[in-house]
């Protein structure tokens, strides 16, 4: 089997069971405006998430890495009215561009984007002693992923779960020589998490129009 077909697959899923509406699909179109890069979860990937949210019965989700809002956008839309997404961006200028295309999914009320580093603002959210968190979606730099998931644990409760995307790196995380931080800092993470008693996890490959990768999964003990 060849990319051509995971393609496929991927187009036939999201067609049938994840159906980008209008907001979504301009919020895409957004990237390109804003000459940002194309690297959002696929819409199959982002009914996941949503489907994981329900699953959980989440009401207050944490998103590292906001970029456009487009998962973000998924991830609101499965908590209740009373619930509420924190979606932490680096860049400034993404976070606008996100948070414009929130507003036209109209779910600002939901979503509290905040800018800047994420071990800072996660520092801050555990300081200021915020409710935990039911869901958590790492999706930020790679090479400090094993950082942001100890903290995320710090912020979550029994029961939350903690998603990590892009942790396979198109099988790039099975090189020990590799040089590339991306690459070294899921393999850190990866290591970390096999040996952390807090969490149940597992890692599941994943295919598709972002070719190949994979998300861990985790269930805080």
């Amino acid at each position: 089997m060849d990319q051509e077909i995971f393609g496929k697959v991927d187009h036939y899923i999201s067609q049938m069971l994840a159906p980008e509406d209008e907001v979504l699909q301009e919020t895409i179109k957004s990237l390109d405006t804003a000459e940002m890069p194309q690297i959002s979860v696929t819409a199959n990937q982002g009914k996941f998430l949503q489907v994981i949210a329900l699953m959980c019965h989440a009401k207050r989700v944490l998103e590292l890495g906001t970029l456009a809002g487009y998962s973000t956008i998924w991830l609101a839309r499965s908590v209740p009215e009373d619930g509420k997404i924190v979606t932490i961006e680096f860049d400034p200028r993404h976070a606008n561009v996100a948070k414009e295309n929130i507003k036209n999914a109209g779910l600002l009320d939901k979503v509290d984007i905040r800018v800047g580093k994420a071990m800072d603002l996660m520092l801050e959210i555990k300081e200021a002693k915020e409710e935990p968190f039911d869901l958590i979606f790492i999706d930020a730099d790679k090479p400090p992923y094993a950082e942001y998931f100890e903290m995320a644990l710090s912020l979550s409760h029994p029961g939350t779960v903690i998603i990590c995307d892009n942790v396979i790196r198109e099988g790039k995380v099975l090189d020990e020589n590799s040089t590339d931080d991306r690459v070294i800092g899921v393999q850190r993470f990866n290591k970390m998490l096999a040996s952390n008693k807090s969490v149940t996890a597992t890692i599941l490959q994943t295919v598709g129009v972002k070719e190949y990768d994979g998300m861990a999964i985790a269930v805080v003990k």
